[in-house]
Formats: structure tokens, C-alpha cells, sequence
């Protein structure tokens, strides 16, 4: 299967989620918001300077900026 970061996947495709790279505070916050192993996320749309990101997990749509996606690898869910 193919992995990338969270920044590179386009809207309306689902991934999960495979690692999460950030330490300390940073990496808490991620994983706090169920960015964790196992989680399935989709994109859903992008501010008009492409930052930051909309994702939807467990129901719920949160924001994430370039810059923290970048630390979480996905793996693309085939349709």
C-alpha cells in the first residue's frame, strides 16, 4: 500500500492513519485529536490558501495546518 503525509492526500479521498512522527507537546496534541494508529480520516476540504486542512474522523470535522500534518503518514484506502 502507498503512504504519504496527511498534507498530500487530496480532498475526498480516506486514509488511515500509520504513524505519527511529532514528539513532545506537539505529537500529545496530534494524537489527543485521534490522530493515532488504526483511525480512518477523510479529507474534506481546504482553506483557499490550502491551509490549514479539514479532516473528518469518528464523525467529527477538525483542522489541522500544513505544518502538523506533515507529521502523520497515511495510508491510502483504496475505493
Amino acid at each position: 500500500m502507498k503512504t504519504l503525509p496527511l498534507r498530500q492526500l487530496t480532498t475526498g479521498k480516506k486514509a488511515t492513519v500509520v504513524h505519527v512522527s511529532a514528539k513532545g507537546e506537539l505529537g500529545r496534541r496530534i494524537r489527543d485529536m485521534g490522530l493515532i494508529p488504526g483511525t480512518e480520516v477523510e479529507i474534506v476540504g481546504r482553506a483557499p490558501l490550502r491551509d490549514p486542512v479539514a479532516l473528518r474522523l469518528f464523525g467529527v470535522t477538525l483542522a489541522l495546518r500544513n505544518k502538523e500534518a506533515d507529521f502523520v503518514t497515511v495510508e491510502v484506502v483504496e475505493a
